[in-house]
Order: structure tokens, then sequence, then C-alpha cells
């Protein structure tokens, strides 16, 4: 009987796993630059995959990470925000800022940061930005103190802002994450739907969904 009951777990986990690969956004990348909490790179992390982002990538300055993320899964602290999650995403922990960027140029990822108005940079709102124009995007979220450093700033090709229309006028970074990556995973689903994910191999003979159908329920 559990032998029976794996079987249908392990048919369950595939069937999903082609269902969603389609919707999946490649050379996507969420950036947590040196959080301070490590129970909001669970969060982050359960929102990037739920909305189809390829990879996540941690700057950890402090050394509060282990190198490798199957011993990172192993950790309670953040397995327990969304263990699901952890288990099906891909993260990479780098030491600095610097080597992040550098990971990022070698191959090939343009990065924009979320930040507010930086005087000389390109400012945007969520809901401006265009984030189809770059093949590969890494997009960067700062800590939740001290926001995005000037270093990750500099190097990016935009600062991007959710509007406010409260008397809040910050959101912590789970749910600012959250919204973010909705916006840029709309577009780029939208955008890979009609396109090759690779520029030079030109329009599909036939769209990609941009959404996934809504499971039949029975009485």
């Amino acid at each position: 009987m559990d032998s029976e009951k794996a079987k249908k777990s392990k048919a369950s986990v595939r069937n999903r796993a082609d269902a969603i690969k389609p919707f999946q956004c490649k050379n996507l990348i969420a950036v947590i630059e040196d959080p301070h909490d490590i129970k909001n790179i669970g969060t982050v992390i359960r929102n990037a995959n739920a909305l189809g982002v390829e990879k996540v990538y941690i700057v950890d300055t402090r050394g509060a990470l282990p190198d490798d993320w199957q011993d990172m899964r192993e950790r309670k602290s953040l397995s327990k925000t969304s263990v699901s999650a952890v288990k099906w995403t891909f993260v990479k922990r780098f030491d600095s800022t610097k080597n992040c960027l550098d990971h990022l140029e070698k191959n090939g990822f343009k990065s924009i940061v979320t930040s507010p108005h930086v005087k000389g940079k390109t400012n945007v709102f969520l809901h401006e930005g265009n984030y189809k124009q770059h093949t590969k995007l890494a997009v960067w979220f700062g800590n939740e103190r001290r926001g995005i450093s000037e270093m990750a700033v500099e190097s990016s090709e935009m600062c991007v802002a959710i509007p406010m229309f409260g008397m809040i006028e910050s959101l912590n970074l789970g749910t600012s994450s959250g919204i973010v990556l909705y916006e840029v995973t709309k577009q780029r689903r939208e955008y890979q739907s009609q396109y090759r994910r690779s520029r030079n191999k030109g329009k599909r003979s036939e769209p990609l969904p941009t959404e996934m159908p809504h499971e039949e329920k029975t009485v």
C-alpha cells in the first residue's frame, strides 16, 4: 500500500514538473543581497519558485549560510518557511556583492535593483519597466534595514520602485519580492510565449501558453 502511494506521489510530481515547464522564466535570477533575517530568505525562495523564477542567488557577507545548498536545506529556520520551495529551487551563495556581480557579468546577465529614486540612474515605477529587453536578467533585493548597496546600484541597468499610496512607505522583503517578481515574470512569460529564449532564434511558430489551465474539480 505504501509502495503504491509512493508511486502515485512520484507520478504526480513528474506530471507537475512537465506541466510547469513551459511557464518557467529561463535566464531570470532573483538576488538577495546580504539579508538580515534568514527567515526572509525562505520567503523570497518561495515567491521565486511559485512565480517561475529560474534561480535564486544569495549574497551572504556574514557567512551565515553554508556554501553547499544541500546543507542549507537542513537549516530548520530556512526550510520551515517553505520546505517544498527550498527543495525545488536552485540556490547559489556568494561571499560578496562583487563576486556575485562578476559571476553574473561573466555569464551575460544584466542587473536591475529594487530601490527608491537614485540620482543619475534610470528610475522607474514597477509597472513602467520593460523587463523583456535583456535575454538574461537578475533582479536584486536589498538588506531589510540598509536596502541595496551602492555597488549593486552602480552596476544596474535601472532602479525599480513599487509605487506606494498609503501612510506606510515601505514593504518587507517577502512582500516586495513577491510584487516585483510577479510583474517581471508576467512580462517575461509573455515575451517567451512569442519568441524563443535565445533572441537569435526568432519568433515561435506556435505561441506557448502564458497561463496555467484551471484544474477541474469533481463533486
